[in-house]
C-alpha cells in the first residue's frame, strides 16, 4: 500500500478532471484501508505499533509532509475526519511527539522545495 501512495501523491499534484477525480478515489480507498489497518495494528494504542513510534509510524510519517503538500496545492482533503479519523489524529500525535516535532519540514517550505524540484524536472537552469 506505501508504495502506492507515494506515487499516487505525485500523480495527484498534476492531474486535472477526471484523471484527478480516479487519483482521489484511489488515494481516499488507500487512506481507508489504511485508517482501518491503524485499528487493528494499534488495538487502541496511539501509534501502529503501540505506545511508542515505531517503524510502521516512521515509514507513513516519512510521506505525511508531501500528503499535507499535495492536500495544499490540489486543494483536497485526504486525510479526512468523517472518512479517516484514526489516522488525523495519528497524524496530529506523530507531528506532536518530541522526536518529530521539530524535525517535521513546514508545508510551505516543502512546497517551494517541490517547486524547486519541478523546475529542474522541467529542464529549467537552476537559480545562483
Amino acid at each position: 500500500m506505501g508504495a502506492q501512495l507515494f506515487p499516487s501523491l505525485r500523480l495527484m499534484r498534476g492531474a486535472e478532471g477526471e484523471e484527478k477525480k480516479a487519483v482521489v478515489e484511489q488515494l481516499t480507498e488507500s487512506l481507508v484501508l489504511l485508517d482501518e489497518a491503524f485499528e487493528k495494528c494499534s488495538k487502541g494504542k496511539p501509534f501502529f505499533g503501540g505506545d511508542g513510534i515505531g517503524y510502521i509510524d516512521i515509514a507513513l510519517g516519512s510521506i505525511l509532509g508531501w500528503l499535507r503538500v499535495t492536500e495544499k496545492i490540489s486543494r483536497v482533503k485526504l486525510l479526512d475526519e468523517a472518512k479517516t479519523p484514526r489516522l488525523v489524529k495519528w497524524a496530529d500525535r506523530f507531528c506532536a511527539d518530541g522526536a518529530v516535532k521539530d524535525v517535521m519540514p513546514e508545508t510551505d517550505k516543502l512546497i517551494e522545495f517541490n517547486k524547486m524540484l519541478m523546475a529542474k524536472m522541467k529542464g529549467a537552469p537552476p537559480k545562483q
